[in-house]
């Protein structure tokens, strides 16, 4: 039960620095280490391609997000139905 315990933390530190690494953000050591550690564990290897897939479709989305301005009438809109439900 104690080495399913360290193997859980070695998956989550080796999940987080996938993650840090994905957006330009994880060290070379770091990425050294996940590099080895990929090559010992199937479902973390499963885990960085899906997170690759993942961040190259919403890559290619080409989302466009709305303007704060909208955002905060969209939310004063929302509030004023919410309180006329309530009413």
């Amino acid at each position: 039960m104690n080495t399913q315990i360290k193997i859980n933390k070695a998956c989550e530190k080796a999940n987080h620095v996938c993650d840090k690494s994905q957006y330009k953000e994880a060290t070379f050591l770091e990425k050294i280490k996940l590099n080895i550690h990929l090559i010992f564990c199937k479902a973390c290897r499963k885990y960085s391609s899906n997170n690759q897939k993942l961040t190259k479709k919403m890559h290619d989305a080409n989302v466009e997000c709305m303007h704060r301005e909208e955002k905060k009438a969209l939310k004063e809109n929302l509030k004023k139905a919410i309180k006329e439900q309530q009413n």
